[in-house]
């Protein structure tokens, strides 16, 4: 399929694969005339990227997942090779909270003084 089918299959951009592409994750062959021509499975590796992205995780981190990125990810085992990544991006989220915690409680009271 061509890139703008598989857009439309994956419910993504024309300008979101490009940059699945430039990023390694994802390997289009090229037809003579230089367009872009994509397996079926693409459509699922498209949906896997898509929902590694919208966890917090980088197209970087995306890349520990190429061994798995065309099994259904969603419902199933941590990929051994990704394992890594997702503990450390927990951590840092895990950090993250802490340090908004805190600032909600100054701010908690700041308010609770100024009544």
């Amino acid at each position: 399929m061509r890139i703008g089918e598989l857009a439309n299959e994956a419910g993504t951009t024309v300008r979101a694969l490009r940059y699945y592409e430039q990023q390694g994750l994802l390997h289009p062959r090229r037809a003579p005339n230089g367009y872009r021509k994509y397996e079926e499975t693409a459509v699922g590796r498209v949906g896997n990227i898509k929902l590694l992205l919208s966890l917090g995780l980088t197209a970087q981190d995306v890349r520990a997942f190429l061994p798995c990125l065309d099994q259904e990810i969603a419902g199933g085992p941590v990929c051994p090779a990704s394992a890594r990544i997702i503990a450390r991006r927990l951590t840092d989220v895990e950090g993250k909270i802490a340090a908004l915690e805190v600032v909600r409680d100054h701010l908690l009271d700041a308010l609770h003084q100024g009544r």
